[in-house]
């Protein structure tokens, strides 16, 4: 399980990191829009390689994975924007967690 959530851990850093940098880009002069353009599309598409390549069911990975997204998308928020989250957010944010942690691992048998 450890191993997959390493793969979930590394496509949820790079979906929400090549967001940002794309949410960036859209401001900046054209050679500068470029570049993070780039770099956030490649991020995009190490994001769907490392979810597709997660050794679990993927009927199971995408619970946890979005649950894993929220978390990380706060904390990259955070460093890009200096936003903190607001409370309704929170709360929204622990609803969605528990709900992916109902998908992945209701009816799992226990690990040996």
């Amino acid at each position: 399980m450890w191993k997959a959530f390493a793969f979930l851990l590394a496509a949820t850093m790079a979906e929400a990191t090549g967001d940002a940098l794309i949410r960036l880009g859209l401001g900046e002069h054209p050679w500068r829009r470029a570049v993070l353009f780039v770099a956030g599309a490649g991020l995009l598409f190490s994001y769907g390689l490392s979810l597709n390549l997660a050794p679990i069911e993927f009927r199971r990975v995408v619970g946890l994975y979005i649950a894993t997204l929220f978390v990380v998308w706060q904390v990259v928020n955070f460093l890009f924007f200096r936003t903190m989250p607001t409370p309704p957010v929170v709360l929204g944010g622990a609803m969605i967690v528990v709900g992916g942690l109902i998908v992945s691992f209701w009816g799992q048998p226990a690990a040996d």
